[in-house]
């Protein structure tokens, strides 16, 4: 399992053979001018909420690459009605796919489209198969529903949690949901890209270690493996 950071809230994970990529940001993102979209070859897009720092840029690598939009039943619908291929979901389901199983599980957030329309519920995705398991929190607050995912998923390789604060959790609140979610390797994201969720990552780094977790913050563009 290898995941990409490409900025913000976006990831690319190489997962049992296929390319997910989630909530792509790139047409107004400061962050990641170095990443090509347009060479990006996703198999699903995974997206845990409808603003448009999560979905600018879904329908024209949907529309290119044919992946498959997996989301809440609102977000998936809304692109299903403009013909593209989706599946959906809703908080506490999981469907197997051909890569592994997928989960979709609370976020504490809101959710709307850039033109204001309703985006259902925001929410994270636990996705696992005989060998990982994996955690994306999207954007939320700590909640005591993080304490549900090792009671009902396997154990956790990897959390992404959301670190910038202001619209999300910060730091210190994702040390907490480490331990809610009983995960020691975490990939910090959601942070740095405008001026209210600039973060002090060396801070970050020491608060997780005296936690004795592992916060891993990679640049824009590299991969982790687990």
């Amino acid at each position: 399992m290898k995941i990409t950071y490409l900025g913000h809230g976006t990831l690319m994970v190489d997962f049992a053979g296929s390319k997910l990529l989630v909530d792509p940001f790139f047409e107004g993102n400061p962050s990641n001018d170095s990443i090509d979209a347009d060479t990006l070859q996703p198999d699903f897009i995974l997206l845990t909420h409808a603003h448009g720092d999560h979905v600018s840029d879904v329908e024209a690598i949907a529309s290119r690459t044919g992946a498959t939009i997996i989301s809440n039943y609102e977000i998936a619908m809304h692109y299903g009605s403009k013909g593209y291929n989706m599946h959906p979901m809703n908080h506490g389901g999981k469907y197997r796919f051909d890569f592994g199983m997928v989960k979709y599980v609370t976020a504490i957030h809101t959710s709307s489209f850039p033109d204001g329309s309703y985006g259902g519920a925001p929410g994270g995705f636990v996705i696992w198969n005989d060998q990982k398991c994996i955690y994306i929190a999207g954007d939320t607050a700590l909640t005591m529903d993080m304490k549900l995912i090792p009671m009902t998923c396997p154990p956790l390789s990897l959390a992404v949690l959301p670190i910038g604060d202001n619209f999300t959790m910060g730091y210190e609140d994702a040390a907490i949901a480490a331990d809610f979610v009983v995960c020691d390797n975490i990939v910090g994201y959601h942070y740095d890209t405008f001026p209210p969720i600039t973060i002090d990552k060396q801070a970050a780094i020491e608060h997780f270690k005296s936690a004795g977790k592992s916060l891993h913050l990679p640049e824009v563009g590299a991969s982790v493996s687990f």
